[in-house]
């Protein structure tokens, strides 16, 4: 069999996520999960990244194996038992979380603390699990800023760091939108570019 190549690019929807709707999309159209219904839902994802993330959510207690005991030749089949909604459970193959990446605790932080600095945005959302740059903040919200989704409420300025809050009605979904490699915005509850860098060798801004 060839080897299928990875669905999307870095910064996508998250493969996780695309095999969760998947798996809930089966189970809401009363349909028994089986790995050959995930690879029909998801022709372009490797099969042992499906199979990886499915034993995770087993391990993790969100799906369930309907017949461990099959005899040599049955199918595999699985339940989904705990469905907590759009957003895909984020488990290791051994069902351990992993930390929240520190772009989505940003994504997460903001909508809660309303009006804030790189640094404040920062400083709240850092966890004992994982701590977040000041410089990954500053990054975070130009991006945002460039899109449309933070209001600037104050301009930077000499020894003055900008002020933002998240624009109303800009909240888009609980993924947060990522930085690409070509320095494109991408927002995967909409599966859009929603901002795209030009480079100063472009003619474009820096």
């Amino acid at each position: 069999m060839a080897k299928r190549k990875p669905a999307t690019l870095a910064g996508d929807v998250p493969s996780r996520q695309q095999i969760w709707e998947s798996i809930r999309t089966l189970k809401a159209s009363q349909r028994t999960i089986t790995m050959d219904r995930l690879n029909l839902l998801l022709p372009k994802m490797p099969e042992s990244r499906i199979t990886d993330y499915l034993r995770g959510l087993v391990a993790a207690g969100y799906v369930e194996r309907r017949n461990p005991n099959k005899a040599i030749g049955d199918v595999a089949e699985y339940e989904l038992i705990r469905d907590i909604g759009f957003e895909a459970p984020r488990v290791r193959r051994d069902g351990s979380e992993p930390p929240v990446p520190g772009r989505e605790q940003l994504w997460r932080t903001m909508k809660i603390i309303g009006e804030f600095t790189a640094q404040e945005l920062a400083d709240a959302a850092t966890t004992p699990a994982r701590s977040i740059a000041v410089n990954t903040a500053h990054e975070y919200c130009q991006f945002l800023a460039h899109a449309n989704y933070l209001h600037i409420t104050r301009a930077s300025g000499p020894n003055l760091p900008a002020r933002y809050r998240l624009a109303s009605g800009r909240w888009t979904g609980p993924m947060a939108p990522q930085i690409r490699r070509t320095k494109e915005l991408y927002d995967p509850n909409t599966k859009a570019v929603v901002y795209s860098r030009v480079t100063k060798t472009e003619g474009g801004e820096p």
